[in-house]
């Protein structure tokens, strides 16, 4: 008997008993589907975070105050240790491999407990202000889209300007052109605030979220106006208190190099023998980003495929049952001649055809949940991206659960005595 007439033998079985095996399917169905729908969002976190990362800039170094443990894992320091004195040291030391530098402080951002709103004719925006540089829309990457940038003339006369993030100048101006309005900042925690008028000069590109910051949802004013205005950002000593170093890098291959010798040059500033700062490079961040995104999907398939366990142990209880109910049919079949491999084929296939099926519904099925989750936004912003690799692999696990879970019961089958099997009622 041809693999054919198996085949064929096989099918035949399966539809005389379509909502049997529909049933037996269900459990690699929703297997698959699992597995499919949740590596997914898995993939397309992963993809949104590059893509975050990637936007923040190119080349790009980060500087932030904090500690880092022996074991190498870097934490945020119970007190501030970066200072704008230091981005100024960076400056003069003109390593050849830096192309721009752009310090950076931030109120209201994540964790901070001081907040900061834009207002304007009774428009009331919450949202991030940040104190920089010129220098800072090459270092970033990120340009105005009308009006124009902070200038050195504004830093000099510490000016009371301001560039609103897209999502700002819409909150507060819908339609209207928010270059050359006046608006109001307000800075304080709880009902301790104070508040300054600011003339709007450009608004900024929508760019969209990169890392932990919404880059559309910010105000950027110029470093030294808020030296002047804000007596908090200085230390004892009266240095300038900063949340962040941007720098620009030549060449993105030289980022070790840059590490070792900045940190090395701030080590010796701040006169401590262990960084008391963190030195980041994008490809750290992606790949710290990358290892908590794959744990995670490591998770979640585990997860998925404890539903393919108890979907392959359904098909082998119906599999021994159909032995059972079958007996006499294979005992017809040896006695007319059927060998061994004959019988232990006709199941075994049985049982791959039944899961091979299953799992082609559990991967259509997981495409169209992906569908649906992100046509009603299900999960947030929760980007979905289904990957050859993942169908691929949702289709070799059903047939191997088909192979594993028909084993047994074909080789029952096959065994079965003939006469034995023709006196089974």
């Amino acid at each position: 008997m041809t693999l054919v007439d198996v085949l064929a033998m096989a099918l035949k079985s399966l539809s005389s008993n379509v909502l049997r095996s529909m049933l037996t399917m269900l459990g690699i169905i929703i297997g698959i589907a699992a597995v499919i729908t949740l590596t997914a969002a898995s993939e397309g976190a992963q993809q949104g975070v590059g893509e975050q990362i990637s936007g923040l800039g190119s080349n790009l170094l980060f500087i932030r105050p904090g500690l880092e443990e022996e074991d190498g894992i870097q934490l945020p320091g119970s007190g501030v240790n970066l200072f704008l004195e230091d981005s100024r040291a960076i400056e003069a030391a003109s390593f050849e491999y830096i192309e721009a530098i752009a310090a950076q402080g931030t109120v209201g951002g994540p964790g901070d407990f001081i907040g900061a709103q834009a207002i304007y004719l009774g428009q009331n925006k919450s949202t991030m202000l940040l104190a920089t540089e010129p220098s800072y829309q090459f270092v970033r990457d990120f340009y105005v889209e009308s009006g124009r940038f902070l200038s050195e003339v504004d830093l000099t006369k510490k000016a009371l300007v301001v560039v609103l993030g897209g999502e700002v100048a819409d909150e507060l101006f819908d339609t209207e052109d928010p270059v050359g309005k006046s608006i109001r900042i307000s800075v304080g925690a709880g009902p301790i605030s104070i508040g300054f008028n600011f003339s709007v000069v450009g608004v900024m590109e929508r760019r969209g979220a990169s890392a932990n910051t919404d880059q559309d949802d910010v105000i950027i004013v110029p470093l030294p106006t808020l030296q002047a205005r804000i007596s908090l950002i200085r230390d004892s000593r009266g240095r300038t208190n900063i949340d962040q170093i941007n720098i620009k890098l030549k060449d993105g291959s030289k980022a070790d190099q840059a590490k070792e010798e900045i940190g090395q040059l701030l080590m010796a500033l701040h006169a401590v023998d262990e960084p008391d700062f963190r030195i980041q490079g994008q490809s750290d961040i992606l790949d710290a980003a990358t290892q908590v995104e794959r744990s995670l999907q490591v998770l979640v398939v585990s997860i998925a495929l404890i539903s393919l366990v108890v979907g392959g142990i359904g098909i082998m209880n119906i599999m021994l049952v159909s032995v059972t109910e079958r007996t006499r049919e294979i005992g017809i079949r040896k006695a007319i001649g059927a060998k061994r491999m004959d019988i232990l084929w006709q199941f075994l296939i049985e049982s791959v055809v039944v899961t091979t099926i299953g799992g082609a519904l559990g991967v259509i099925g997981g495409i169209a949940a992906t569908r649906i989750a992100e046509r009603f936004s299900i999960g947030g912003d929760t980007t979905y991206a289904v990957t050859a690799l993942w169908v691929m692999v949702g289709f070799a696990v059903a047939a191997a659960t088909g192979v594993v879970a028909g084993v047994y019961p074909a080789w029952r089958a096959s065994r079965l005595d003939p006469i034995e099997a023709l006196r089974h009622e």
